[in-house]
C-alpha cells in the first residue's frame, strides 16, 4: 500500500457514533446487499446501525471498536467483545475470550491487506487482554470471510442463527485459540 494505514481506538463520543453508524450500514449494505432480499436488508441496518445504539456500543465496558483510516478516510473497522460467550458452553464464565463481532472493510479496500491488519490488531488486543481464544460468526455462504478467517488459523467449533430481517440465516462459529 502506497499510503500509511492507521489503526485507532475509535473514541466514546456520539460524533464517534454517527461516524460508526454511517461506515457500519454503508459497509455492511456493500458486502451483503447483492445476496439479500432488499427489505431484509434494510430492517437490519435500521436495528443496527443507528448512532443511539452505536453510542451504547461505544460505551459498553467490554466493547472496542477499531477503526482502519487511509489517505484521512476511515475505510474499514473492527468492533471487539472482550467478554465474549460466543460457542461457549452456558455453564462456562467468558472471561479470557475476545469476540470480533464485526469486520468490515470498503470494497475498494477489499484485497489491500487492510483486512489482515484488522485482524492483526484484534488478535493483538485479545493478547494484551490476556485471552486464551478468539472467536467470531461468519455467514456460511461467505466463502472470502471464511477462507480469510481460516488463514488466521480460526476452526469451526459450532454454528448459530442469524436474524437479517426476516430471513433466518446460519452462522459458522470459528475459533482460534492463543
Amino acid at each position: 500500500m502506497s499510503h500509511p494505514l492507521r489503526i485507532s481506538v475509535a473514541k466514546r463520543t456520539p460524533a464517534a457514533a454517527a461516524q460508526l453508524a454511517e461506515l457500519g450500514r454503508r459497509l455492511f449494505h456493500e458486502t451483503y446487499a447483492a445476496q439479500n432480499d432488499a427489505a431484509d436488508m434494510a430492517a437490519y441496518e435500521a436495528a443496527t446501525f443507528g448512532a443511539e445504539l452505536q453510542l451504547a456500543e461505544l460505551q459498553a465496558p467490554d466493547t472496542v471498536f477499531l477503526l482502519a483510516q487511509m489517505v484521512q478516510q476511515v475505510v474499514g473497522y473492527a468492533k471487539l467483545n472482550t467478554r465474549s460467550s460466543l460457542g461457549l458452553d452456558p455453564t462456562k464464565t467468558p472471561e479470557k475470550r475476545l469476540e470480533v463481532e464485526r469486520l468490515y472493510v470498503a470494497e475498494d479496500w477489499i484485497g489491500t491487506g487492510l483486512g489482515a491488519a484488522l485482524m492483526r490488531r484484534a488478535i493483538e488486543e485479545a493478547r494484551q487482554q490476556q485471552c486464551r481464544a478468539v472467536v467470531l460468526g461468519v455467514w456460511e455462504k461467505n466463502e472470502r470471510a471464511r477462507e480469510f478467517y481460516q488463514r488466521f488459523g480460526f476452526r469451526p467449533i459450532g454454528q448459530q442463527a442469524f436474524q437479517l430481517g426476516t430471513e433466518t440465516q446460519t452462522d459458522l462459529i470459528l475459533r482460534k485459540g492463543l
